[in-house]
């Protein structure tokens, strides 16, 4: 490659050397070092579209691997926005330094790396998601989350079963943040590891409180979601059980909540923890069922206990046949291998009569109750009529 030209690839060297030289505006030609094996040259011309900045030149036959601006290009649009606007700052000013140089000032033109990095900024909403990981982090540090229980209902006794744990975020400034917002940003910044154990303890200690207030006739059992990142941790199942054992709670009342996505990322992972967790008693629910790879070999594979059909297939239920019966098949398959199954989303009566009727063990939904803080689920439990409202 020459020093001045258009560029379209960048190369690895596999075998071979090469001699990196650069020509001054006075046409003094200065050799700035070698490379060899296993070496990058050429990568500034698949970041932008300025010239070489160099010359490159073999000193032995060389071996190269090409890659091309498009590959690059597209590479960087699926990576974090972390990673896109840190990749693109450091090589625009590493593109800067060498403009500045004795050897090339006034030889090369290029746009002011200000610009350009604002450019790369305005391009994401990456300064938006810093943001908010870092006011989360702040938030978690502060004990300025809550979580919200929202109660699991037995179809054919109306009493409640347990609950699901969700977490709940209102900034001092926006108010109330989704966890559709701050959970995707939380997985890809690692907070949500911590986040997930704050979460384990909070929701273990509450259920605690709770049976102490309210009547129930067998043990009520609490729900919580973990991502993949929390099951790629060394100490994963030790932090669960020591959580469990520290706040007195029966394991048999803690259940695993995670989605068909994790057993697909990290399936030696999530096989040997989800086992030593049930081997200590807890139970393991699959989230959002059928809107994954739903390969039905990881329900023989892992060791899971309960299925909870995706909220999707039960709004569509009572206007699309094939909904309605895909629903009928996942309660049938988890019967046929001894697993329970919870319905989600369940907004109306007629949704709950068909559910049981088709054999589904538990609902939750908003028609039977809403998420609700630890206060507000006391209350409730104690004045709950399920029965009235599954016969209404």
């Amino acid at each position: 490659m020459r020093q001045g030209d258009k560029g379209e690839c960048a190369y690895i060297i596999e075998e071979g050397q090469v001699e990196i030289l650069i020509k001054s505006p006075g046409g003094v030609t200065q050799s700035v070092g070698t490379r060899g094996a296993g070496a990058l040259i050429g990568e500034m011309a698949i970041v932008d579209d300025a010239p070489r900045v160099a010359t490159v030149k073999a000193l032995l036959d060389c071996k190269m691997l090409e890659i091309t601006r498009d590959d690059y290009a597209q590479r960087l649009k699926t990576s974090d926005p972390v990673i896109q606007m840190i990749t693109q700052v450091i090589l625009t000013r590493y593109r800067d330094t060498l403009t500045r140089s004795d050897i090339l000032r006034e030889s090369l033109t290029y746009p002011p790396p200000e610009a350009l990095e604002r450019n790369f900024t305005a391009q994401t909403d990456i300064v938006e998601s810093v943001k908010i990981g870092n006011e989360f982090k702040e938030a978690l540090e502060n004990n300025a989350l809550e979580l919200y229980y929202q109660p699991i209902v037995d179809l054919k006794s109306g009493k409640v079963s347990g609950f699901e744990a969700l977490m709940r975020w209102t900034h001092p400034v926006h108010g109330f943040i989704s966890p559709g917002v701050f959970i995707p940003i939380i997985e890809k910044n690692g907070m949500i590891v911590e986040a997930s154990k704050w979460a384990l303890r909070e929701a273990c200690s509450a259920l605690k409180r709770i049976e102490s207030q309210v009547k129930s006739d067998k043990p009520l059992y609490m729900s919580v979601n973990f991502s993949s990142h929390d099951f790629t941790q060394e100490n994963f199942v030790t932090n669960v059980l020591e959580t469990i054992k520290t706040t007195k709670v029966n394991p048999q009342q803690i259940k695993l909540e995670i989605t068909e996505r994790l057993l697909i990322q990290e399936p030696d992972c999530a096989k040997a923890a989800l086992t030593a967790c049930k081997d200590a008693g807890i139970g393991i629910f699959i989230d959002d069922f059928g809107t994954g790879y739903s390969s039905l070999s990881y329900l023989y594979y892992f060791p899971i206990d309960t299925l909870k059909i995706d909220q999707s297939f039960i709004r569509a239920m009572q206007r699309e046949d094939r909904s309605r019966e895909l629903v009928k098949s996942i309660i049938g398959l988890g019967k046929s291998l001894n697993l329970c199954i919870v319905a989600e989303g369940v907004e109306t009566l007629e949704e709950a009569v068909i559910l049981r009727d088709m054999g589904c063990d538990t609902v939750q939904g908003f028609y039977l109750a809403r998420p609700l803080p630890e206060k507000d689920v006391i209350q409730t439990l104690n004045h709950w009529d399920g029965q009235k409202k599954l016969s209404a």
